[in-house]
């Protein structure tokens, strides 16, 4: 799995939700199109008259979520860029997505603004495979986030985390170790630990 996939799978699922905050500071979701994914680029548009483009114009900041029929899931966090030569871009989208020429038919598509995520965290989750899968990737000036738990050297080898975890991540050692490939981030080694010997990752 890389970027790319990753992006290609919001494409191919396409209708994905799209979260925002307006301007009282509340959360705002709806379900967008993903119009365009190259070079590890995401593009989508929407009009300006709607409630969405106003909220991006006051914070560009946004998340995205979307899981395909094989039970994978992408997390988007990052921010989203109005782009340029916007007739250019309309177009364009309008070619990738000739099903929009019968919802804004015409000239009227140029009340559309193409946006542009290029910077951004990604998060991939495959509960599709046994054990689970994750794995997480940056694009753009975005920094890797680091999620889950992580075992301290304060850990006295009592196994404890490890006869309890559902998906049997962890493995013994001085100290034990996740693997956070396979870590469902349910937190119950770290509710379980006697010693407190397991923390929660920081980046």
């Amino acid at each position: 799995m890389n970027v790319q996939n990753c992006l290609q799978i919001l494409r191919d699922v396409k209708d994905v939700a799209f979260a925002t905050v307006d301007e009282k500071g509340l959360p705002q979701i709806r379900i967008i199109d993903v119009m365009l994914v190259e070079n590890e680029k995401m593009y989508f548009c929407t009009a300006r008259g709607k409630d969405f483009y106003t909220q991006l114009m006051h914070d560009n900041h946004i998340a995205i979520t979307a899981v395909n029929k094989d039970f994978q899931m992408v997390r988007l966090s990052g921010t989203a860029e109005k782009l340029m030569e916007q007739k250019v871009w309309i177009d364009r989208i309008f070619n990738e997505n000739p099903s929009m020429n019968s919802v804004y038919p015409n000239e009227s598509r140029y009340i559309l603004e193409p946006f542009c995520i290029a910077n951004a965290n990604i998060e991939f989750f495959d509960l599709g495979k046994e054990p689970i899968n994750r794995e997480n990737f940056a694009i753009g000036e975005h920094k890797g986030q680091k999620k889950g738990f992580e075992i301290s050297a304060s850990c006295i080898g009592c196994g404890k985390c490890r006869k309890l975890c559902p998906q049997q991540c962890i493995r013994t050692g001085k100290p034990f170790e996740i693997n956070q490939n396979h870590c469902l981030h349910c937190g119950l080694c770290f509710e379980s630990c006697p010693v407190k010997a397991i923390t929660i990752r920081s980046v």
